[in-house]
C-alpha cells in the first residue's frame, strides 16, 4: 500500500521524501533522543503534506505507533493517515486527517 501512496503522490507532481522526527525524553535524569519516521513528505512549491500509510489501525498501540511522528510535528501543514478501509474522511482531536485509500486516490489532498 505504501507503494501505491508513493506513486500517487509522485504522479500528482509532488516531490516526495521520507522524514524523521526527533523527540527528546528524559528518563532517570538522562536525555534520550528517539526518532520517529514519517512515511512521506509531499512537497509542491508552498504546499506540503505529511502522509502516513497504515494498512490498518486495529489497536491503540498500533494507532499510537502510526501517529507518534505526526503528533510531534509542530507546523501548520496538513498531516494525513491513509488507511486501506473505505471510510469517510475525518480529522481527530490533533487535526490529523484520516482517509481511506480509495478516497485518497480520488480526492485532492487540500480538501
Amino acid at each position: 500500500m505504501e507503494n501505491i501512496v508513493f506513486n500517487e503522490l509522485v504522479g500528482r507532481g509532488y516531490s516526495v521524501d521520507i522524514g524523521v522526527v526527533e523527540h527528546r525524553i528524559k528518563t532517570n535524569g538522562k536525555s534520550e533522543y528517539r526518532q520517529y519516521e514519517v512515511d512521506f513528505i509531499a512537497t509542491d512549491g508552498n504546499e506540503k503534506y505529511y502522509v502516513q500509510s497504515a494498512f490498518e489501525i486495529s489497536s491503540d498501540e498500533k494507532r499510537e505507533h502510526e501517529l507518534n511522528s505526526l503528533k510531534r510535528i509542530h507546523d501548520s501543514f496538513q498531516k494525513i493517515v491513509v488507511l486501506k478501509d473505505d471510510i469517510m474522511p475525518y480529522k481527530d482531536e490533533n487535526g490529523i486527517k484520516f482517509i481511506g485509500l480509495y478516497q485518497f486516490l480520488k480526492q485532492d489532498l487540500s480538501k
